[in-house]
């Protein structure tokens, strides 16, 4: 019982620090080109890839579980279609998994200012998540 509590402190204390640093980003009424996503042409489906013998199950932030990466994230948050500020879903799991990440991208702002994942969005859509987005530290994911 008190294990449960102190994961949901944990978990909400983290949902309210991911809504505060999310609030500036979600006043922005005009996109330009330069805030889009990174373009993608990899593969679809990243699973079964083979995990650095340096990262733990549970590396800091983010963990490999089950052939995928999760990370904790705003529960709604849009996915991009890749190379265009288009959304072509969302994602109302929380925690959700992504295959990899791109410093390559339009600006985001945040800790990683041009970092995006790849995921698959809740309707089956695959596009990329903003990394503000993202409470969890993404650094453990693998580069696209």
């Amino acid at each position: 019982m008190i294990r449960t509590r102190t994961i949901s402190a944990f978990l909400a204390a983290g949902a309210a620090t991911a809504a505060l640093t999310l609030s500036g980003a979600a006043t922005a009424t005009a996109a330009s080109t330069n805030d889009a996503p990174p373009s993608y042409s990899g593969p679809k489906i990243a699973v079964g890839a083979a995990v650095p013998a340096s990262l733990s199950a549970k590396a800091a932030g983010c963990w490999y579980s089950g052939s995928h990466w999760w990370c904790n994230n705003r529960v709604g948050a849009a996915v991009y279609k890749p190379g265009v500020l288009e959304v072509v879903g969302r994602m109302y799991s929380n925690p959700s998994w992504f295959t990899c990440r791109s410093d390559n991208g339009g600006h985001v702002g945040g800790p990683h200012p041009n970092r995006w994942e790849w995921t698959q969005a809740d309707n089956g859509a695959w596009g990329w998540m903003k990394d503000t987005d993202i409470s969890s530290e993404t650094d453990p994911l693998p580069v696209c």
